[in-house]
């Protein structure tokens, strides 16, 4: 990822993002990802943590939520969420890539209205593809970004390929 946008700029994003979830819940698009009980699963570029709350219930107590951004105030966002809403399954990493998990420990990735800032997508995709289980998915959105830039974004670098498109989500799994 770059580097973080200023802290007025994140609020104002996170505001317009909570008027967002009220008018088109999160749960929709979380739907098309099959999150199972025990999962454990990262949200990164978590930003405010829109989705942290719905997938920590999905994964249940015997789960985790990786919740992952380089801005304080979205680490902070979802530890206020978590702290409010006891959910003691979700864990906040702060970094611009590094998410600091062991190698195929992810079932699910969230990539979600991210992509399209990213300076260096392919070293966060190695990054990526390192955590996540064979087997495992990684769930894509990108609203910025068309079919044609996101096809190739994600499979370019021979390490995801396609499984399914459906209405608000992208699912790829690893190569080999």
């Amino acid at each position: 990822m770059n580097k973080p946008i200023p802290n007025f700029a994140f609020t104002l994003m996170s505001y317009a993002f909570k008027l967002r979830d009220l008018v088109s819940p999160r749960d929709k698009i979380l739907q098309e990802v099959d999150i199972q009980p025990g999962f454990r699963v990262l949200d990164y570029g978590c930003g405010p943590g829109g989705y942290v709350a719905d997938v920590a219930r999905s994964v249940g107590e015997s789960g985790k939520v990786y919740a992952l951004d380089l801005h304080p105030l979205a680490i902070q966002s979802v530890q206020d969420i978590a702290r409010k809403k006891q959910l003691a399954n979700v864990e906040t990493i702060y970094s611009n890539c590094k998410t600091g998990l062991s190698d195929n420990s992810v079932d699910v990735v969230l990539l979600y209205d991210i992509f399209h800032e990213l300076g260096n997508p392919q070293t966060i995709l190695a990054e990526l593809y390192r955590v996540l289980k064979k087997g495992g998915t990684l769930s894509f959105s990108d609203h910025h970004l068309d079919e044609e830039t996101i096809l190739p974004g994600i499979t370019g670098g021979q390490l995801f390929k396609l499984v399914s498109k459906d209405k608000y989500t992208y699912s790829f799994s690893k190569q080999g």
